[in-house]
């Protein structure tokens, strides 16, 4: 097929402040004390309650990439100040303070490389910096992404983990759900593969648009997915909701999703679609 077209990634390990610090963490779901080693073996879940921990664009490369060997790519684009926006602090100085204190340099990182031998590229979002807000510079990233796609001919896998569209830009936020869902049928007309993951959480403008748009969309087990939060939705339409209507589990079982797979059988379940795509 046109797709498989194979390229030679660059060796990039996981930043080390990326890594959590302390050698224990508590399960939020069933308080359970973790080992680093013990999470680390685990990919980041839960041994006792199997809860999925959120997990930074790093971490999803070192797992499914072939050899934690893959290249970044359109890792210089920053976050703009189109509005002059100040709320408790000016927008530059938060993205600044955040930058300073995570090392994180905005919410989504690109990436491309191997996955059991299958081309891909891979856009992931943070909710480390600024709770995975989609600015402007975001929005480009993703768009570059699918870019990346059509100049290897190979993939794409856009892995969603957002509160939704960053408020600090305004409409120029806003205008990214248009920028990114127009450029996926781009895609789409080449007969590329578009696969979304949907991590916790999946919400607002990020749902509206892209998230959704997957040949094949795959959440990991009880993420939150959705468009406003529950109390908006109950407070709106005066009546109240299903237990976990927002939950990866409700969706599957109404059609939104296709696939729920847990972290741990990620990789292999995407080398299963793409060998499938690719015949």
């Amino acid at each position: 097929m046109a797709w498989f077209k194979r390229v030679k990634p660059s060796i990039r390990t996981t930043d080390r402040r990326d890594m959590p610090e302390g050698l224990w963490w508590k399960c939020e779901e069933c308080g359970a004390m973790l080992h680093k080693k013990q999470l680390e073996d685990h990919f980041y879940t839960c041994s006792e309650c199997s809860h999925h921990f959120r997990i930074s664009p790093y971490k999803y490369f070192s797992i499914l990439f072939d050899d934690d060997k893959y290249s970044e790519f359109a890792d210089n684009l920053r976050s703009a100040d189109p509005l002059k926006f100040t709320d408790t602090k000016k927008y530059p100085d938060r993205v600044h303070d955040i930058i300073e204190k995570t090392g994180k340099t905005e919410a989504c990182r690109n990436a491309y490389g191997e996955s059991g031998g299958y081309p891909l590229v891979v856009s992931a979002m943070d909710f480390g910096f600024i709770g995975g807000s989609m600015g402007s510079a975001v929005g480009e990233k993703i768009a570059r992404a699918v870019d990346k796609s059509l100049e290897l001919q190979a993939p794409l896998l856009v892995i969603s983990q957002s509160g939704g569209a960053r408020m600090m830009e305004g409409a120029f936020s806003l205008m990214q759900m248009a920028k990114t869902a127009a450029r996926l049928t781009r895609l789409s007309q080449q007969k590329l593969p578009f696969i979304s993951l949907l991590t916790d959480p999946t919400m607002g403008g990020i749902t509206a648009s892209f998230a959704m748009l997957g040949d094949i969309n795959i959440s990991e087990p009880k993420a939150l997915i959705g468009f406003a939060g529950p109390r908006v939705i109950r407070d709106t339409i005066k009546r109240d909701l299903p237990e976990g209507f927002q939950r990866a589990e409700f969706l599957l079982e109404h059609g939104f999703v296709d696939l729920i797979v847990p972290r741990r059988e990620l990789k292999n379940q995407l080398v299963r679609l793409l060998g499938m795509m690719r015949t």
